[in-house]
């Protein structure tokens, strides 16, 4: 079971307290850094000093680790034209040595949009299919070949389809609740599919899903990797759990069920539940990002017992 670090940095976060994060990540032996890709805060939190752009941060992040994998979760189809995407997440890619993986979704929060002036049209999930197939088309495209492409919402003619990431394939990860229409894209395109915040009875399901629409894509179902998004809050003591549940506004009964909170040993028996449905990898939500004790605990107390 990987288990990678996952921040909402729209939350408040400058990209000082994200480069600590990330290289607390690599230090302490996990296996990946990502990010949310949002503009605005949600709930009660402040947001200050204000949103970082998630692929201007990976850049970054890209040339001040070494080993650690780099990502979103997930990229909102929304922020950006798909050409352009193709050449930033290629350029990340390079810049970090072939360590960047895609994840791309069809963007949701209609509040960011409306305050940071981007369109939010109704066509959401239909443009992210053209979406997933122009930017794997563009860097399918061999050197010295053009990519042309004609949809109803995106038209690509003679593109060089440069620059090429450093790695052969980068990897593209698809996630979501959805029972038809994201299992079917999921199957088509995605080398991971990503369940968040959801149990292991509906991770299972989904996951079902998932492989079906793989074979029906001409694929294997285990072609994919299967993974799980879930709050993390970790104490060596229940004080310790409350203390952090606290410091996120949660409840700590309420993260026992929804997440993966409480003892080093609870959280390893939650996780082995994940695992016996086929998650092979967990992103652990981390909401409070000043708390690098809490990652040095589930390095030492949780990971290693994996």
């Amino acid at each position: 079971m990987d288990l990678r670090i996952f921040t909402e940095p729209q939350q408040g976060a400058t990209y000082d307290t994200l480069l600590a994060v990330a290289k607390a990540t690599e230090d302490l032996g996990f296996d990946a850094f990502f990010r949310s890709d949002h503009y605005l805060r949600m709930g009660s939190a402040e947001g200050l000093p204000g949103p970082t752009d998630a692929w201007v941060t990976l850049a970054g992040l890209a040339r001040e680790t070494k080993r650690i994998r780099l990502g979103t979760l997930m990229t909102a189809g929304t922020f950006r034209l798909p050409g352009v995407l193709a050449i930033q997440v290629a350029q990340v890619d390079q810049m970090s040595g072939g360590r960047v993986e895609l994840g791309l979704g069809a963007g949701w929060f209609e509040e960011e949009h409306k305050a940071y002036g981007i369109p939010f049209p109704k066509e959401k999930f239909a443009r992210l299919e053209e979406q997933l197939a122009i930017v794997t088309g563009l860097w399918e495209t061999a050197v010295g070949q053009t990519f042309s492409y004609e949809g109803t919402y995106y038209q690509l003619t003679d593109s060089p389809a440069l620059p090429k990431p450093a790695q052969p394939k980068v990897p593209v990860l698809i996630g979501g609740h959805g029972a038809t229409r994201t299992p079917r894209l999921a199957g088509r395109y995605a080398d991971e599919f990503n369940m968040p915040f959801a149990s292991v009875e509906d991770s299972e399901r989904q996951f079902g899903r998932v492989r079906t629409a793989a074979e029906e894509a001409g694929r294997k179902g285990t072609d994919l990797v299967y993974s799980n998004a879930l709050v993390a809050c970790v104490g060596k003591d229940d004080a310790e759990v409350a203390r952090r549940a606290a410091a996120i506004g949660r409840e700590v009964e309420e993260l026992k069920a929804s997440g993966l909170a409480g003892s080093p040993d609870e959280v390893v028996d939650k996780i082995g539940r994940y695992a016996e449905i086929g998650s092979q990898r967990l992103y652990l939500q981390i909401l409070d990002l000043d708390d690098l004790d809490h990652l040095d605990l589930i390095s030492a107390q949780v990971q290693s017992q994996l």
